[in-house]
């Protein structure tokens, strides 16, 4: 169930709805928007008392109460008719502003990611991208610096000013990683570890949540659910391509959870082409239409000397390249309505 409570009202009234809602054996998730407060009421209507009679209770302070169907209830764009934005130190994602996310695949030294950060901010990135742990497919290849990672990619977040995404790979590093960073990646290997996510959500940082290799959009998103759920309302849906039986590029990317997920969630829509192709001479062309299809932000790996880099060079632009795409995109974001 959907309640929409009426503006303005205080806290003493929102506290008499909450309550009652709770004794009523539901779970409410409140949803802080800009006019009105949201609670989404987990629980089985069939067996609960009907919330719907909150209207004439309570009509100083409900607006209406809307069932919803859905199995991702928290997520829907039912529950949350606007769309959402999260806000990460100075940045909002989901807003008027297009943002970009980009970095190299993995932090390797203190000289490769302030040389990359700097360049990507000055070529217009929003956010700084980087991975201190990484998942490979074969335990011989590069793991990523762990916690000496998360530390310089503090480092470059004080020496620049831009916040920092990196990926989350264990629940037991969980108060680590958010330690550290400002938005926690899971990547798509991860995105049904539900007690992953769960401790991702509890750090009460934003999360970034890829799409799984294989995974349906209705199970991505009650994969998101899991973030809202455990009362972490700042939850972005990331496209990074799936796994099909095309062999020319290292994935799909499925441009089409753009529109998807606008119409099914609230929620925020990020497209990494990098992963999604697999080619560093594809990118462009996917970052091009990504935005033309009104995603709400991109994330691409970059890297000094992509041909020497330790992980997934063949995906990373260099930082010349990467400054010719900023360049190049603006008419893009322009023409999409964005800033």
């Amino acid at each position: 169930m959907i309640i929409v409570l009426k503006p303005g009202i205080s806290r003493k009234q929102e506290s008499f709805v909450l309550a009652e809602i709770r004794r009523r054996g539901y779970r409410p998730h409140v949803m802080r928007g800009v006019a009105r407060i949201v609670i989404g009421a987990v629980g089985d209507e069939r067996t609960h008392a009907s919330l719907e009679s909150l209207v004439t209770e309570f009509p100083a302070a409900v607006e209406s109460v809307t069932p919803v169907q859905k199995r991702h209830q928290l997520v829907s764009r039912e529950a949350h008719p606007a769309s959402s934005t999260v806000t990460v130190r100075h940045q909002v994602i989901g807003g008027k502003k297009f943002q970009v996310m980009a970095g190299p695949c993995s932090v390797e030294s203190e000289k490769q990611l302030l040389t990359t950060a700097v360049a990507v901010k000055a070529a217009g990135a929003t956010i700084l991208r980087g991975g201190a742990f990484k998942p490979r497919t074969s335990p011989y290849e590069f793991q990523g610096l762990g916690e000496k990672g998360l530390k310089l990619l503090a480092q470059a977040r004080r020496e620049t000013g831009l916040p920092v995404i990196t990926e989350l790979l264990s629940e037991n590093h969980a108060g680590l990683v958010a330690e550290y960073t400002d938005i926690i990646q899971i990547g798509a290997r991860n995105s049904q570890n539900f007690q992953l996510l769960i401790a991702a959500a509890k750090t009460g940082r934003p999360v970034l949540l890829k799409r799984g290799l294989s995974m349906k959009i209705e199970e991505w998103l009650l994969a998101g659910e899991y973030i809202l759920a455990h009362n972490n309302s700042n939850l972005m849906f990331c496209e990074r391509g799936i796994r099909t039986f095309e062999t020319y590029t290292r994935n799909t990317l499925d441009l089409a959870t753009i529109p998807i997920i606008k119409q099914e969630s609230h929620c925020p829509i990020v497209i990494d082409p990098s992963q999604g192709a697999g080619r560093a001479e594809l990118v462009a062309a996917m970052c091009k239409g990504a935005v033309a299809m009104g995603a709400d932000a991109l994330l691409i790996e970059v890297h000094p000397n992509p041909a020497k880099a330790w992980s997934d060079g063949a995906q990373q632009v260099s930082l010349e390249r990467f400054a010719t795409l900023m360049a190049d995109l603006r008419p893009f974001i322009q023409a999409a309505g964005r800033e």
